[in-house]
């Protein structure tokens, strides 16, 4: 396994689309039993935070949204459609309300199973909401800097994917991918 390095809060402390941006090419590693599951992040979409009508935030404060309005650096996994998990990362600055949708990532070790698409994603990592809330710099579930990995990336920016509802907000570019990736979940 490659030597890398833990992200700090600090990482997560600053606006959504930077932090999604920067995330490409990061690793997730999950700690299952003694085994580690890595992926390298090829996808991630933004959300801005209550403003942004696509956001889970935009609706208030809620149960569900509740880890959303707390500190930077922690997961935020909720189901959809009573099937599929997501995890986001939460972002700042401060307690925004903001976070980052993990959208795909590329297998590096023990990812046996597809991981395009942020269902298919948890569902590789074995994420469900018992993670909710949980720190993302310590325990079973960490976001890293590999050593050596480039840092420099072309990376493209297009509209996010499923927020048809979402009125202007639709239609922004706060879907980023690395260019010409084949792991990411659609083009």
């Amino acid at each position: 396994m490659t030597s890398m390095q833990i992200l700090p809060h600090p990482f997560y402390d600053r606006d959504a689309e930077s932090v999604a941006r920067d995330l490409l090419g990061k690793l997730i590693v999950r700690r299952v039993d003694d085994r580690l599951l890595i992926g390298r992040i090829v996808e991630t979409e933004a959300y801005l935070g209550p403003h942004d009508l696509a956001a889970h935030s935009s609706k208030g404060r809620t149960a569900r949204t509740e880890v959303m309005f707390g500190p930077p650096g922690h997961a935020y996994v909720y189901l959809i459609y009573g099937m599929h998990y997501c995890l986001n990362v939460v972002t700042g600055p401060g307690e925004h309300a903001s976070a980052v949708l993990i959208r795909a990532l590329e297998p590096v070790e023990n990812v046996s199973i597809t991981a395009s698409g942020p269902g298919r994603l948890c569902r590789a990592l074995q994420i469900d909401r018992r993670l909710n809330g949980h720190d993302l710099t310590q325990g079973e579930l960490v976001v890293a800097q590999a050593e050596g990995f480039p840092r420099s990336l072309e990376i493209v920016a297009r509209a996010r994917v499923g927020v048809d509802y979402a009125g202007e907000w639709a239609g922004k570019p706060l879907r980023f991918y690395i260019a010409g990736n084949p792991y990411i979940s659609r083009a």
